[in-house]
């Protein structure tokens, strides 16, 4: 593990932006706590510090991209995605992680690649958060 990274290290860093739902079989689920697209959340390779998916063995790579496929469905079933979106992008955070991004017609960014950070953001109660983590935990 890397403790300069914020998935390994687990940190404030990763606190400040996400809550953990869940771990999976070689990932953590979180929660973005900024939720445009409700019930946005990244899955983060959780076994070692690993940068890139080819990194991995076979089995392994099947494994995580197992836990990507179960998330995205909770998470679209949950909250009725019309289309999930997948951002695997690490160029300033150097760890294997993929963005889920639930979304739909006449919401924001339908048709268009999701904005990582928009300008009007959405930030939910505590309770909220806690029902959005439910509601995707009760389809995985």
């Amino acid at each position: 593990m890397d403790t300069a990274c914020m998935y390994c290290a687990q940190d404030q860093r990763l606190t400040d932006i996400m809550i953990e739902v869940c771990t999976l079989e070689s990932s953590t689920l979180y929660l973005f706590k900024e939720q445009t697209y409700k019930g946005r959340c990244v899955i983060a390779y959780n076994k070692a510090h690993i940068q890139e998916i080819f990194e991995l063995s076979k089995e392994e790579r099947a494994t995580f991209i197992d836990d990507v496929a179960r998330a995205a469905k909770a998470i679209s079933v949950a909250f009725g995605a019309g289309k999930m979106n997948y951002g695997a992008y690490g160029d300033k955070m150097p760890h294997l992680h993929f963005h889920l991004v639930p979304k739909n017609e006449n919401a924001p960014k339908w048709g268009s690649t999701f904005d990582m950070m928009p300008d009007e953001k959405n930030y939910l109660t505590e309770a909220e958060y806690s029902e959005v983590i439910e509601a995707i935990k009760v389809h995985l």
